[in-house]
């Protein structure tokens, strides 16, 4: 995910800069706050990091690339802990390896909690110099911390999921009904159009620059494909009929024997889902979600379509208000409905690459976007464990095709 922003007018009001930081900050600690010391120490695979981890990475993100630089005789409760907790910024020195975050059990929750509380009341002393240069480096780091709240949740789900209790995190709500909505697909002309971020608001560096560029003629379906549309799909035998996948895709398919979404499995003739408020059965009308970009464009031919591309979704959607099921509603699942933004991530096409005259930032808050673009796909739209203040018609995220841990899922499109 990206921790870069685009070079832009900013705003740089102090009020609202100090709102933002400590509404972001607050809501790291109370989604944290139902976790025990065992489940903040889980780490079920190298693409997932503990809870705990999380809370000390972005606040390390605020000492390393704002107090450091900017609070003259700004001191770190522990040096050390710079090593523990950059994530992959070469620029600002040494790792710890990923793939062993979950084996630092030193410093405990309470060491962590207090370097938070430590940067915090070093970053607001800051903060009251309203300095507009440390105002645009606070705003950076609030969203960078936004997208780990969101990993933090995921990464929580994907760790207790290997508990054979299948614990809760949220207490559990009834499944809200629901009535089957037609798919149904809008068309849009295409030509010469304009896509990516511009004007006020914060953007990340890819983002941009805005560009223009040509659309065929096309179709985008008004709503995501369903966890029954992806039932029939099983059912019609999709993740046995070779023909359905991409080369590359079917040999995942085959070696992780994927033959249903992660986190589904089969009982008493019904299919039940893991989530975050745990085992409950699949809600057919809801987004199906947790599937990867293959089991995506295998679904899309079975279906006798295709995946929009990032710029169909964009012009698609671009004047539809960001509304819909966020991480601040606290759902945690996606649930049913008919809109565009919130509930899952939606593949698309369109691979994670630059954007014409992209450059990226110099130094190491440059680093983050430049050296990922490759092999990996750009989804859009956000899901329920995304905040809401992180969404924007223009935001790309990305992940690899194989992966399947995030909120993903997927919107159909077709040529005219």
């Amino acid at each position: 995910m990206s921790t870069a922003k685009a070079t832009r007018p900013a705003d740089t009001d102090p009020a609202r800069i100090r709102s933002l930081f400590d509404a972001t900050r607050s809501r790291t600690d109370a989604l944290a706050a139902p976790l025990t010391p065992e489940d903040m120490m889980l780490q079920s695979m190298e693409d997932a990091s503990p809870a705990k981890w999380h809370l000390a990475h972005t606040t390390w993100f605020f000492e390393e690339f704002i107090l450091k630089p900017h609070q003259p005789g700004y001191t770190s409760p522990d040096d050390r802990f710079a090593f523990l907790f950059n994530s992959y910024y070469v620029q600002a020195g040494p790792r710890h390896a990923r793939d062993k975050r979950g084996l630092v059990s030193r410093p405990g929750g309470q060491a962590v909690r207090d370097y938070r509380a430590h940067v915090e009341d070093a970053l607001r002393d800051l903060m009251d110099e309203e300095r507009p240069d440390v105002a645009e480096l606070v705003e950076l780091g609030c969203h960078h911390e936004m997208q780990h709240q969101e990993l933090l949740v995921t990464d929580l789900l994907h760790g207790l999921s290997f508990n054979p209790l299948l614990p809760t995190y949220r207490e559990p709500e009834p499944r809200p009904t629901s009535a089957e909505v037609p798919q149904s697909f809008t068309r849009h002309d295409g030509g010469l159009v304009e896509i990516g971020h511009a004007g006020p608001g914060f953007a990340y560096d890819c983002e941009g620059p805005r560009h223009k560029t040509w659309l065929e003629p096309y179709e985008i379906a008004d709503r995501p494909v369903s966890n029954r549309d992806w039932i029939a799909f099983m059912d019609d035998g999709g993740y046995d009929h070779a023909p359905h996948w991409l080369m590359e895709g079917w040999a995942v398919r085959q070696r992780e024997g994927w033959d249903a979404p992660l986190y589904w499995w089969r009982q008493d003739d019904e299919w039940w889902t893991y989530t975050l408020r745990g085992p409950q059965p699949v809600n057919l009308d809801a987004p199906v979600c947790h599937i990867s970009y293959y089991e995506a464009d295998a679904f899309a031919r079975w279906a006798g379509a295709r995946l929009p591309t990032e710029a169909e979704h964009e012009i698609a959607f671009a004047a539809r208000s960001i509304a819909g099921n966020f991480l601040d509603d606290l759902a945690l699942r996606p649930l049913p409905g008919d809109g565009v933004w919130g509930d899952v991530w939606e593949w698309t096409a369109s691979p994670f690459t630059p954007y014409p005259g992209f450059r990226p930032p110099e130094g190491a808050l440059g680093e983050y976007n430049g050296k990922f673009m490759v092999n990996q796909m750009v989804l859009r739209g956000g899901s329920c464990a995304t905040p809401r203040d992180q969404m924007r018609a223009s935001y790309r995220t990305f992940f690899y095709p194989h992966q399947r841990w995030q909120m993903m899922g997927l919107r159909l499109a077709r040529d005219v």
